[in-house]
């Protein structure tokens, strides 16, 4: 293996709390652009609430691209990404209580302590306690909760993009499966179903509203069908690029979608006029952003964001602001990591838009509610998953998911230690 790579990763890069007697594979980030499967060693329990994991199910998300483009703040080579998981309960700490060895659960993406402020009314997204990062605190005012593989920025926490995986708080932080849950629909429940779900009840969609969604990918389809789910009357979602395919594919899936390719407008339309004219010259009443400040439109913010001069676009933020009716609601759930320029402030205050910034969602609050709905086949996160994928393909993956792969949704992540496929769920796909 090249010199180039580190695989010494443990479970906190150096500061040697894995298990060196015993190894597993896992998807490390090795520097821009740059993923790698590595042999390394295994975590074990560190704090008495701890469990270890063996992984049985996990994913890629959009906001992984965000990690691999190196667009979040302290990524330090080696580092474990993935923050979407489920599996088997391998070990426990002596202080675990309401989980045990061989319950299958999935993971919150956030990790939360459960006893602070926060914690206590269900806000797990905001945790006092398990975030270190002062320069989290001091760009954000506050404090928020670690992250499963999502940089030092959120707490340095190895991903579950492995074979095993420490969950620290593990009362708090895993939900028990059961039996008529399979993985492929149960793992969702980590971020991306609760991420959708809190986008449109954050943003107060409700019975006969009319819903513009930014971003066809699975949090925006989700949000789209979770509009539908809660009374919206129109839901129009937008898209374009190379992204233009998911437009065809979620109409499928929901056939009283209406789309707008933005690539694909009429000389002189905008995203904003051409809403308009589908909403009786007003606009919709919500807007829900589900795409990221990474990716710009225009020029100048290419520019911009080359130079360093800002962290993120407000394009998307723009359109969303110029598009809704007076006193129409905003929510921003793509990923945004600090700041940016040229934001039409005036508009918002001007016309009374009400702007949410949704994310990052407090998964705990909703993931028993989305269990029953799954078990009443209420809501349906197979809708969204097209492949099953082995983890020792994941630097493929991400170059496939970089290139937004035609027909590439969601994914299911295989292990050594996962069950077959469930019924409905995609088969194995060689790579």
């Amino acid at each position: 293996m090249s010199n180039s790579i580190t695989t010494n990763v443990s479970n906190y890069g150096d500061r040697g709390y894995g298990d060196e007697s015993h190894t597993m594979k896992a998807l490390t980030w090795q520097g821009k652009n740059s993923v790698k499967v590595v042999e390394t060693a295994r975590p074990k329990i560190i704090d008495e609430g701890d469990v270890i994991l063996k992984v049985t199910g996990s994913t890629i998300c959009g906001s992984d691209l965000h990690l691999f483009h190196e667009a979040i703040p302290d990524l330090q080579k080696g580092d474990i990404l993935g923050h979407e998981f489920c599996g088997i309960i391998a070990s426990v700490g002596p202080a675990v209580k309401k989980v045990k060895v061989g319950d299958r659960v999935v993971a919150s993406f956030q990790i939360a302590c459960g006893e602070c402020y926060y914690c206590k009314k269900k806000l797990s997204s905001v945790c006092e306690r398990t975030n270190s990062s002062e320069d989290a605190s001091k760009l954000y005012g506050r404090r928020t909760a670690g992250m499963f593989g999502y940089s030092h920025f959120t707490g340095g926490f190895a991903g579950g993009q492995a074979e095993y995986v420490r969950v620290p708080y593990g009362d708090v932080n895993l939900l028990q499966l059961p039996d008529d849950v399979p993985d492929e629909k149960g793992l969702y429940l980590s971020d991306v179903l609760a991420t959708s779900w809190n986008a449109v009840v954050d943003t107060r969609v409700e019975k006969g509203d009319t819903v513009a969604i930014w971003g066809a990918g699975p949090v925006g389809q989700m949000a789209a069908e979770f509009s539908f789910f809660n009374g919206a009357k129109r839901v129009i979602l937008i898209d374009g690029g190379h992204g233009k395919w998911r437009l065809d594919f979620v109409k499928k899936i929901l056939p009283k979608l209406e789309t707008i390719e933005y690539t694909n407008l009429p000389k002189g339309e905008s995203v904003a006029s051409t809403l308009k004219k589908m909403c009786d010259g007003r606009g919709p009443d919500v807007a829900i952003e589900c795409a990221a400040g990474e990716y710009t439109k225009g020029w100048a913010h290419y520019f911009e964001r080359l130079l360093g001069m800002e962290t993120d676009t407000s394009e998307l933020i723009n359109e969303m602001i110029t598009s809704v009716r007076a006193f129409g609601r905003c929510g921003v759930t793509g990923v945004y990591a600090g700041y940016c320029n040229h934001f039409n402030i005036g508009s918002l205050m001007e016309t009374g838009i009400h702007l949410a910034g949704n994310g990052q969602a407090p998964v705990q609050k909703y993931w028993n509610d989305l269990l029953k709905y799954i078990q009443k086949d209420q809501i349906h996160p197979l809708h969204m998953v097209t492949h099953r994928l082995r983890l020792e393909d994941m630097e493929k993956i991400y170059n496939l998911f970089n290139q937004r792969e035609p027909g590439m949704q969601k994914i299911f992540v295989q292990t050594k230690f996962s069950a077959p496929p469930s019924p409905g769920a995609p088969a194995l796909t060689e790579l």
